[in-house]
């Protein structure tokens, strides 16, 4: 069983910065892939981007490359996600969540066990 707790959310100008952080508890943590997602309003969920559970692969959504990054901590049980250059378009509840298979990182939601609680995102124009 993995527990997490996403941080680090907020309001931010457009070209600004935020990073995300996803708490997690559990002794699994360090065996499994971990995703971001993110949910705006009236959309489905989408994934943003993905890390392996050794943090030696990493994936993302086009309009996350070059602007966003992923990394981990398995000594910390974190997972991070460093947002730059945010636009309007990337505000959204965002998700952080844990796969407990020892895969690559899946662009599929439902091929996560894990999930967090969510926080929120907002890019002002």
């Amino acid at each position: 069983q993995v527990q997490l707790v996403e941080s680090g959310g907020g309001l931010v100008q457009t070209g600004g910065s935020l990073r995300l952080s996803c708490a997690a508890s559990g002794r699994t943590f360090r065996s499994c892939a971990m995703g971001w997602f993110r949910q705006a309003p009236g959309k489905e969920r989408e994934f943003v981007a993905g890390i392996s559970w050794t943090g030696t692969i990493s994936r993302y959504e086009d309009s996350a490359k070059g602007r966003f990054t992923i990394s981990r901590d398995n000594a910390k049980n974190t997972v991070y996600l460093r947002m730059n250059n945010l636009k309007p378009e990337d505000t959204a509840i965002y998700y952080c969540a844990a796969d407990r298979n020892l895969l690559p990182p899946t662009s599929s939601p439902l091929e996560y066990d894990y999930w967090g609680q969510g926080t929120q995102v907002t890019v002002s124009s």
